[in-house]
């Protein structure tokens, strides 16, 4: 109940930091072999094991929505030190760079690691994602359109 409850305060801090859009602190949490899938086909999608692309993608996620805010609704525990999971049910919020408001909800399912975050997936309407995404192109933000940082996909 007490490791619950700390892992709880750990993954809304977490979110709090993202909100502020403090990456290193996040990056920090990350396990050396960490998996990040975010899906969809947008500026957005892919996956990343590494630091340098989770950088990168945080810059691009800040740039696309620069005052992303979560309202954590549910966070559910399970699991040992050594091997947790965790789902956080959200409603994220943001005003993109053309002004028109953003709004979505989903989960994300994490893995963690004695503390230390081994995988991330978050389950979410990917489609509102590309739209944004698209009128931001339209605006000229080439980041908006560009290929998603993915450290698997095939060349």
């Amino acid at each position: 109940m007490l490791y619950q409850c700390l892992v709880k305060k750990l993954i809304r801090w977490s979110f709090k930091k993202l909100a502020e859009g403090d990456q290193e602190a996040l990056l920090k949490g990350l396990h050396p072999s960490f998996i990040h899938h975010f899906p969809g086909h947008h500026a957005l999608g892919g996956s990343r094991n590494s630091l340098s692309s989770m950088r990168r993608w945080f810059k691009r996620l800040f740039l696309i929505f620069p005052d992303l805010r979560f309202d954590i609704k549910n966070i559910l525990v399970r699991g040992w030190p050594w091997n947790t999971v965790v789902a956080v049910e959200w409603v994220d919020r943001a005003t993109p760079q053309d002004g028109l408001p953003y709004e979505n909800q989903g989960v994300h399912i994490l893995r963690l690691k004695w503390g230390r975050v081994v995988s991330i997936k978050p389950y979410l309407d990917t489609q509102k994602i590309d739209e944004v995404c698209k009128r931001l192109a339209e605006k000229g933000l080439t980041e908006a359109e560009a290929n998603p940082i993915d450290d698997f996909r095939e060349f």
